[in-house]
């Protein structure tokens, strides 16, 4: 019986590939630099030989034919192999019990199967092909033709195996019997038989004759190679048959000696690729060649995270001489990850150079230029290279990008900058701990010193007995022992006083009242002797005393020795070294502990007072978004950087109510953001009324939205509120609104040249605008009569010269605003006063132009000047004149009238000059509108409410009331400054209504309603305060004369202090209940914003800023609620008596009658925010309007 081996066709790189196998090969480096490979599929490949045959194997093995076979013949021993048996098949074999003479019937079914099978691989074979035709139909030119060259190097590389094979000598097996492997036989030496249903199964040993054995031959199957049926190379789940049969040994089975195929294919298969790979660059610097492109890329088509191949042709570039070449590039218009690289010199035909790039994941676009390394570029004619890159990045999504890693990368800079903060502030501490220590110690050090010198002068008087006045017993005691202490009473005073009392110390008393007892009568001593039993302290050197009639709270009569006390050594005291260095460490330890405890108290002070005022601003800026809720809202309230936000609009209340269509126009970053603005959008009506909306992206760079509506997609009508636009703050974003360099020209400030509320409005609203991170510079006359005490820093700045005069220039802080202080030469601010001279307006114009002449020379280039009323009004037309000409063009000039009442002609011609104009209440506002220099301009003016410096008028950080307090603790601070302010005037220490009143006593102040409403308040048994001072002095004479009738009248519940104290006006502030305010006419008003918010009910006319500010409690509610307020005072509309009295008897009845709604209501106004808060955030969106 023969035994037939058959070898059957190699592994097909195109059917593997086309099959999605995963294949294992050793990897393969190319060590040729210029021409890099990559072959990724090819990762390694694991192998295993299997053996087909059957018992009449020799019966169907063909006999070789020597002849050369017909191009297109399959090869010999090159066959698709038979196909493994199937589970049937195994389970027949099971059913005939094992036997041996089953084997040739079963080998007859493997016979005809593998016949079938062999039809069948060969259809599928040319099934395949025609796949791979029809694939390759939608190929590109470039892979059409890899494609077709891998095809012919496979086939190549087919025949070259097949007449290989062809050549070897047939072999035969020498020994008369040979065992053929069973199927589920293990062989050894790493050599396995799988006996899965997914291999074929081989038949049952047989023994073969000699006479079926050629002599002379032996065939070799290697052991690791033995599977069921055939000798295949598995890689991955596919199988491919390969490997010839070597010959055996006489004796047993060996392992031949033959090359391994796998290696030697895996290497041609290598080589093929390396080979259509350089046919395929070849064939692109041909072409790119002959079009005179200087270089290309390969793969052509760049895709993001991936390897290329950049090429250049030197010889046809600008670097043809050059010995080197690398490239210079970055990604994304060369904002992304910059590279450089040297290339090589390649072998393909031409002078092309090449070096491999790594395209990032995040590339859209490859810039880049060639050099030399030096200073010769190749860079396409000024006009660089670029290579777009597929991926799912685009110009936008880098943006969105790019804010995402520089949002992250802020977050990290602001970790790092807190971090460092904290070790700096830690470090700041144990310094700050270290040197509070050491100045313990020193104070300790000294405080012992003056104790141990006073102890000193002591014991030079003290005493160990008086004869007839004390003795101790025993004469001999120490610390801590019991002694019994004589006192003769009839020695001193007490000596009719029916009790005898000690009240003792020691060491000077240095540790206050140690020792209070009462004697008793000796009834065994002859007199009047009286004793007590006292423990002396244990580190007592002297025993200090003295004798009274009672204890401490209740004593009258005292005997202490002609007020030097009692004085007593005490003999057995401990060593006086030990004592001092012991009470020098007590003395530190109390310090420390002091020390700690104020430290504490104040942090937490300053920690309460940071949490309030945030508070209170979280709620003024929720307001400020709600103050146009009537007309146009956000949801979320809060715009988040990144967010979608929907935009909510009432056209009913505007100019577009009515129209049929409402469109939304918007951008963000006050119109300037990169995108520019965005396409109109119609907006949609809601279920909400007559409101529309549309919903918005805001982009993560965005830290302001800015919006308009109109009527048409095209325009037509807007509305832009009254030209400042809508703006609604954006948080979260990563860029921050740029600051803004605002310079104030003014001739007042607070504190330090404050005449009226100007000054206070200067100073407040700098602190303000500098707080929202604004750059602010205040300009002031130097006056002689300035308080230089509050100005930090004070220095010479410069000098220069105009108007034909020298003018100093000096420099300070005040309250933290930068200031400069302008001082002519000439004399003009050295009056010894800020206003009442005759040539007041001569002095101010001069500092106004003065002040623009140090601008121009300094070389300041501000944003905004803002000058305030009459006085600092000519820097309006000086500059549009002049100034704007000569170098200060980037500014936009913004005039605020404070009083329309002085100088009216400047006021309006500096209105014509402004670029925005604004008063100090919207109320104000519409009084004035009427007047000639206001009406003209109504289009740029606006009322913007004032406010008052939260640090100023503060009561829970106010050091001019006795009891910080709070919205909570209201009712008790303000009963200890009520009783303050009493004991401190001279007024009875009574609960009784007291109003306050705090005012410059002019006309606009309306004095005679002020002098009614203390007569009122009197009748009504309330106390009545006031604080101020008359600039008329017929007026002040007559107050003068009002305080003597009070002071005769009434001086238990009526003072008049007629000058100013800044103190007590914090004292009245708080310790009244209601502070009057009975204008004329008011502009705007601070008293009542101050009263409020010490917790003090206002009661006033309803006029400018006290109407915008002041809500009365039984008329006022549905006004107040419009403003996101409660009600708030009192208030009356008249001039007259009987209109304060209607105001001033509701208030004083409330007070009476209701205490707990009254203190309730006291609780409410000091929580609203009368502060600049608000008003700055106003003023910055004039300022921005203003610059538009």
């Amino acid at each position: 019986m023969e035994v037939s081996l058959q070898v059957h066709r190699p592994f097909c790189s195109r059917r593997f590939l086309s099959e999605g196998t995963h294949l294992k090969i050793r990897p393969f480096h190319n060590t040729s630099s210029h021409l890099p490979f990559s072959c990724k599929e090819f990762r390694g490949i694991r192998l295993s030989s299997r053996i087909l045959a059957s018992a009449d194997y020799s019966r169907r093995q063909p006999k070789k034919n020597p002849t050369s076979r017909t191009k297109g013949s399959p090869s010999k021993g090159f066959v698709p192999r038979t196909q493994a048996g199937t589970g049937n098949q195994k389970k027949d074999r099971s059913d005939n019990g094992g036997k041996e003479d089953a084997g040739p019937s079963t080998s007859g079914k493997y016979t005809g199967s593998a016949n079938k099978l062999t039809e069948s691989k060969v259809d599928e074979g040319e099934t395949r092909r025609s796949e791979v035709v029809s694939e390759t139909s939608h190929m590109s030119g470039q892979e059409k033709m890899r494609t077709k060259l891998l095809e012919e190097a496979e086939d190549q590389m087919v025949e070259s195996l097949e007449e290989t094979k062809d050549k070897k000598d047939e072999r035969t097996l020498t020994r008369n019997h040979l065992h053929v492997v069973k199927a589920d036989d293990k062989v050894e030496n790493g050599a396995m038989v799988e006996n899965d249903n997914a291999i074929a199964e081989l038949g049952e040993p047989k023994i073969l004759d000699k006479g079926d054995i050629i002599a002379g031959k032996k065939h070799v199957v290697k052991s690791h190679d033995i599977e069921e049926k055939g000798t295949e190379v598995e890689i991955g789940n596919d199988l491919a048959e390969f490997e010839e049969p070597e010959l055996l040994g006489t004796d047993d089975i060996t392992v031949g000696k033959e090359p391994d195929m796998a290696e030697s294919l895996l290497e041609k298969k290598i080589e093929m690729d390396a080979f259509v790979h350089k046919q395929i660059l070849e064939d692109l610097a041909a072409e790119n060649l002959s079009r005179g492109n200087k270089m290309f890329v390969y793969p052509q088509v760049v895709k993001g995270d991936q390897d290329i191949d950049v090429f250049l042709n030197r010889s046809i570039s600008t670097l043809k001489d050059e010995p080197e070449v690398l490239i210079m590039g970055a990604f994304n218009d060369w904002r992304w990850k910059s590279f450089t690289e040297k290339l090589h010199k390649t072998d393909l035909k031409g002078d092309w150079w090449c070096c491999q790039v790594r395209i990032p994941k995040e590339a859209y676009k490859m810039d880049f230029v060639f050099f030399n390394g030096h200073e010769v570029y190749e860079n396409n004619n000024s006009k660089d290279f670029f290579v777009p890159v597929e991926s799912g990045m685009d110009a936008f999504a880098f943006e969105d990008f790019l804010l995402e890693e520089k949002r992250r990368e802020l977050e990290k800079l602001a970790a790092e900058q807190a971090e460092r903060e904290r070790k700096a502030e830690e470090q700041r501490r144990l310094e700050a701990e270290k040197a509070a220590t050491e100045a313990g110690k020193a104070q300790a050090k000294m405080e012992a010193e003056k104790r141990r010198e006073k102890v000193r002068q002591l014991m030079g008087k003290a005493k160990r007995f008086v004869d007839d006045v004390w003795h101790i017993e025993p004469s001999e005691f120490g610390g801590e022992d019991m002694v019994r202490l004589f006192y003769n009473r009839a020695s001193g005073p007490l000596a009719h006083t029916a009790e005898v009392w000690i009240h003792g110390g020691h060491n000077n008393w240095n540790h206050g009242l140690s020792i209070v007892q009462r004697l008793l009568r000796a009834v065994k001593k002859v007199g009047d002797w009286w004793f007590a039993d006292v423990v002396v302290p244990d580190r007592a050197f002297v025993l200090d005393w003295v004798f009274a009639d009672g204890p401490p709270e209740r004593a009258k009569v005292y005997d202490n020795n002609h007020f030097q006390d009692f004085h007593a050594t005490v003999p057995k005291c401990i060593p006086e070294e030990l004592y001092w260095v012991e009470e020098e460490q007590q003395i530190f330890r109390k310090l420390q502990e002091e020390r700690r405890q104020k430290e504490e108290a104040i942090r937490a002070k300053t920690e309460k007072t940071a949490r309030m005022r945030a508070e209170t601003k979280e709620k003024t800026m929720k307001m400020f978004l709600l103050s146009q809720k009537h007309i146009v809202y956000t949801e979320p309230l809060d715009v988040q950087a990144g967010s979608t936000v929907a935009v909510f609009y009432n056209p009913s209340n505007t100019v577009l109510s009515g129209k049929p269509e409402v469109w939304f126009r918007c951008s963000f970053n006050r119109w300037t953001h990169r995108h520019g603005p965005l396409p109109p959008q119609k907006m949609m009506p809601t279920n909400n009324g007559s409101h529309v909306k549309v919903t918005v992206k805001v982009p993560l760079d965005a830290y302001i939205m800015d919006f308009v509506f109109s009527e048409k997609e095209d325009g037509g009508i807007f509305d832009n509120k009254n030209m400042m636009d809508y703006h609604v703050p954006v948080i979260g974003g990563i860029i921050k609104e740029p600051p803004m360099h605002i310079v104030h020209v003014a001739v007042e400030m607070a504190p330090i040249a404050k005449v009226g509320g100007l000054g206070d409005v200067v100073t407040s609203l700098s602190r303000a605008v500098q707080d929202l991170g604004h750059n602010i510079d205040i300009i002031l006359p130097k006056y002689d009569c300035m308080n230089l005490s509050n100005v930090k820093d004070f220095q010479f700045h410069r000098s220069y010269s105009w108007g034909g005069t020298e003018i100093k220039v000096w420099y300070g802080k005040v309250l933290g605003l930068s200031v400069y202080f302008l001082e002519p030469q000439n004399g003009l601010f050295s009056v010894g006063c800020v206003y009442g001279r005759a040539n007041d307006g001569e002095r101010f114009g001069f500092f106004c132009h003065a002040a623009l002449e140090f601008l121009l020379q300094s070389g300041s280039h501000p944003d905004i000047l803002h000058c305030h009323d009459w006085s600092s009004g000519p820097v309006a037309w000086l500059f549009k004149d002049h100034y704007m000409h000569y170098g200060l063009s980037n500014a936009r000039l913004v005039f605020t009238i404070h009083n329309l009442e002085f100088g009216a002609a400047i006021i309006g011609k500096a209105m014509t000059y402004s670029d925005k104009a604004t008063t100090v209440s919207p109320t104000y506002a519409k009084e004035v509108s009427g007047n000639h220099t206001v009406a003209p301009h109504l289009h740029k003016f606006h009322g913007i409410l004032n406010g008052i410096d939260p640090d100023i008028w503060d009561p829970f950080n106010d050091h001019f009331i006795p009891v910080s307090y709070t919205s909570d603790n209201v009712v008790e601070g303000k009963r200890a400054a009520k009783e303050a302010l009493q004991q401190r005037l001279g007024l009875r220490r009574s609960d009784r209504p007291l109003v306050g009143i705090i005012a410059r006593l002019t006309f606009q102040k309306g004095i005679h309603l002020i002098k009614h409403a203390i007569w009122r308040t009197l009748e009504r048994s309330g106390q009545v305060v006031l604080l101020g001072s008359a600039p008329d002095p017929r007026i002040q004479n007559d107050f003068v004369n009002l305080s003597n009738q009070l002071h005769s009248s009434h001086a238990d519940r009526a003072r008049l202090c007629l000058s100013y104290d800044e103190p007590l006006s914090h004292l009245i502030y708080a310790g009244s209940d209601f502070i009057l305010v009975p204008s004329i006419f008011e502009p705007c008003g601070l008293t009542q914003l101050t009263a409020m918010r010490y917790g003090s009910i206002p009661v006033v006319r309803k006029t400018g800023g006290l109407y915008d500010t002041v809500f009365d409690v039984d008329h006022d509610k549905e006004r107040a609620q419009a403003m996101g307020l409660e009600p708030n005072g009192f208030s009356f509309d008249g001039t007259d008596s009987a209109s304060v009295d209607y105001a001033l008897n509701r208030a004083i009845s409330a007070w009476y009658d209701g205490r707990d709604w009254f203190n309730s209501l006291c609780k409410n106004v000091m929580e609203q925010d009368w502060s600049w808060n608000r008003p700055a955030l106003d003023y910055m969106e004039l300022y921005h309007a203003a610059r538009k």
